[in-house]
């Protein structure tokens, strides 16, 4: 297979951040009185932008969020990511191996944090400028916004894009985009592949992959 481009997700593509940053946010409502748990925060949370996962908390409690939450969570997420954050095993070789194809980061987390991780996992070079993230859009995953904006800024049609991503969420983002759509199941916070493979496969991803061995096999 050939693409003109591959558009990666972030968390849960690129950086194995999905369990960190769901303890994170766990913690950071229930100390705020909003008693939520690790399992409560993937499941209603994951692959949205904040804009979106303050609306549901919101929603969820029938009250705001205290004015300072965000910062005083960024905090406890800052200092639980330097406990031992890495990017998923296997992206490093694989976006060496890319030659060069043309690629992007389409996410929903700030750009600020996507910037700092690449540098911390030594792969910011592999990116250029073409880090997209829908932090602060109305309109985030699943829409396809964020996809288009990154089909647009490399220049391709997204038709001919192949994007990776983990959560239903996203995958419903790219697939609404028009691109083809890989349902990558490697990261830390998936603990029953098969069954998470399967959710993905039901939202309508193209292939699923359990590791970028698998992503590699069909296009390089």
């Amino acid at each position: 297979m050939s693409y003109a481009a591959i558009i990666f997700d972030f968390d849960g593509v690129v950086a194995d951040s999905e369990v960190r940053a769901n303890l994170s946010l766990s913690e950071s409502l229930t100390a705020a009185g909003m008693p939520t748990t690790y399992e409560e925060s993937l499941r209603d949370y994951y692959g949205h932008n904040w804009q979106e996962t303050q609306r549901r908390i919101e929603a969820r409690f029938g009250r705001p969020l205290p004015a300072d939450f965000r910062e005083t969570h960024r905090t406890r997420a800052r200092a639980r990511f330097m406990e031992g954050f890495d990017a998923v095993p296997g992206v490093a070789d694989f976006l060496g191996a890319l030659g060069a194809t043309p690629r992007a980061i389409a996410s929903s987390s700030r750009a600020e944090y996507i910037d700092w991780a690449l540098g911390l996992f030594g792969l910011r070079h592999h990116f250029g400028d073409h880090i997209y993230s829908a932090d602060g859009w109305d309109r985030g995953k699943p829409h396809p916004d964020i996809y288009l904006a990154a089909a647009k800024g490399l220049g391709v049609d997204p038709a001919q894009c192949l994007a990776i991503e983990d959560s239903p969420t996203g995958a419903r983002a790219a697939i609404a985009a028009g691109m083809t759509v890989i349902g990558f199941c490697g990261a830390g916070h998936i603990v029953d592949r098969a069954a998470h493979g399967a959710m993905l496969r039901e939202v309508g991803v193209h292939h699923v992959a359990l590791s970028f061995d698998e992503v590699a096999a069909p296009i390089l």
